[in-house]
């Protein structure tokens, strides 16, 4: 058995910390100041680990191998097997042209470009944040938004300010799964937190949206509409994530707040030409004006109704606890760990579950869907093998990084330095969102930051007294504020727009709001550790 130890290096504290933080400093490093591309960082971050595990802490180098094979299995399924699934339907929206369809019916929702940058980038963006995020949302908003008329800056900016709320819950609720899984807390529980603070952002990010396409007369003509979507969404996302299901926050929230921007009389007004002169400056798509026959729309909306139909199924009790009998719990091989006080830690045993989860539900409506927008089975499979290789690149990256979290967790690295960190006492509450924030901006994903800090926060949080739900939560809620300056969302959104080598000019046009929120959410975790908010938690 290998036993974890807190300061092998010098019988230091200090010193530990700062050896095991040397896998941390190798990938941040890499990505944020030599600009490797993400998935290389990750590997040799993983080699850091290794060596760090081996060398300082005296981890058997056959159990620090396995600890990153469960580590890597882990990012291939169930994560990786959610987000594969999830753009392989959006793929064949595309190859059909249903997307298109889908594209054109925003477009004829309402005139006012201040409405379409709600309902494009606020309400699906989180639709497709939710279904497959990694990159998506943003690049898929911003082309349709340039194709409505809007200038390529304008749309990009509103593109990656939007992709804010939906993230933690994003890809069917991978980053809320990962923080699960590396921290040991319940899913329910990390969901339930989570969902006590991104909804505030919602309420905030429509009004800021409407801001960015307009300035004050947009927020002072579309503050209803954008008020009523921003709170509808917020509430859904809580009821969702609290009562329903981690998996379902975004899909219904989406859906939620789309319903109630078009229940607002005020946003289905045509919008004044002095505004749509002023704001739809680039060149509108001439495509939008084609008609589409009913059956067609409707199919266009089909893959998404399926796949709420789909999860909504299977939180059915009796259908959950059919698909749950799947599930294969076994040892881990060559692996056997115990904390620092000789308990054994729950990386030893390892769960798999083939049906109850986000990926093969997403599967199940795949296939649904090839029919009913009528894809060919042997075209179906190839979309899906298509997907597979252009995702190949980050399946490398979060295996990688997956994998360099596991042996920290598992070697009791990350143990280290969270006791270490929680020298910081009361002032970890404010620390706590940025460093999720900052795990985020240089990593590009919610998951790979929870992958990263999650056991960090945890390990923290006991040691200083503070809530470790709350900790873990925070860290997945201040990261959800990195998104929109991470190099990978800033080249993603200016390749979408045409912008190639603007990033620069990008980042300092949305940097101010990502800072401000991030002060907010610091700010809201701060009273939630407190008595001030603290009666917001379960």
């Amino acid at each position: 058995m290998y036993v974890q130890q807190l300061e092998p290096v010098a019988d230091s504290l200090g010193l530990s910390a700062l050896v095991a933080t040397l896998p941390l400093l190798t990938v941040l490093v890499l990505l944020g100041a030599v600009r490797m591309k993400a998935h290389r960082a990750g590997l040799i971050g993983l080699a850091v680990a290794v060596l760090v595990a081996w060398l300082a802490y005296g981890m058997p180098l056959g159990q620090t191998a396995s600890s990153a094979a469960q580590g890597a299995l882990f990012g291939l399924f169930p994560i990786l097997w959610i987000v594969v699934n999830a753009l392989w339907v959006y793929r064949m929206t595309v190859r059909t042209r249903h997307f298109d369809i889908l594209r054109r019916s925003f477009g004829r929702l309402s005139d006012d470009p201040r409405i379409q940058a709600l309902v494009v980038a606020f309400c699906f963006g989180a639709l497709l944040e939710a279904l497959a995020g990694f990159g998506a949302p943003v690049a898929i908003s911003a082309v349709m938004l340039v194709a409505l008329g809007f200038d390529p800056v304008r749309a990009a900016v509103v593109a990656l300010v939007a992709n804010t709320a939906p993230v933690a819950f994003g890809a069917m609720g991978t980053p809320v799964v990962t923080l699960a899984q590396v921290t040991g807390l319940p899913l329910d529980t990390v969901a339930t937190v989570v969902g006590r603070q991104t909804p505030l952002l919602a309420l905030v990010v429509p009004l800021l949206l409407v801001w960015l396409v307009d300035g004050r007369r947009g927020l002072r003509e579309t503050w209803v509409p954008a008020l009523a979507c921003g709170s509808a969404f917020a509430a859904a996302q809580f009821a969702a994530s609290n009562y329903v299901s981690a998996q379902l926050a975004d899909i219904g929230a989406a859906l939620a707040g789309a319903g109630a921007l078009m229940a607002v009389p005020h946003a289905r007004r045509p919008a004044a030409e002095p505004v749509r002169a002023a704001v739809l400056t680039g060149v509108r798509s001439d495509d939008l004006d084609h008609h589409d026959p009913r059956p067609e729309v409707l199919r266009a909306y089909a893959p998404y109704a399926l796949i709420v139909a789909v999860f909504s199924l299977a939180q059915i009790p009796a259908v959950k606890d059919l698909l749950t009998k799947a599930t294969r719990t076994f040892d881990w091989p060559f692996l056997n760990v115990a904390d620092p006080s000789g308990d054994p830690v729950g990386g030893n045993v390892f769960s798999l579950p083939l049906v109850a989860t986000g990926g093969t539900l997403v599967l199940l409506a795949g296939v649904g869907t090839a029919a009913v927008i009528g894809v060919h089975a042997r075209v179906a499979v190839r979309e899906w093998a298509a997907t597979v290789h252009e995702l190949r690149f980050a399946i490398l990256t979060v295996t990688s990084v997956l994998a360099l979290a596991y042996v920290m967790n598992l070697s009791g690295q990350a143990a280290t330095i969270g006791h270490y960190v929680a020298a910081a006492g009361a002032g970890l509450a404010f620390l706590s969102p940025v460093l999720g924030w900052f795990g985020v901006a240089v990593t590009g994903s919610d998951t790979s930051a929870n992958a990263l800090f999650g056991a960090l926060q945890v390990t923290a949080a006991q040691q200083s007294g503070l809530s470790p739900e709350l900790l873990a939560a925070a860290n997945s809620s201040g990261g959800v504020l990195g998104k929109m300056i991470s190099p990978q969302n800033l080249t993603i959104a200016c390749a979408a727009v045409g912008l190639a080598g603007k990033e620069g000019d990008l980042l300092r046009k949305v940097l101010p709001w990502s800072l401000g929120l991030l002060l907010v959410m610091c700010l809201i975790v701060v009273g939630q550790s407190t008595a001030v908010l603290g009666w917001m938690l379960p």
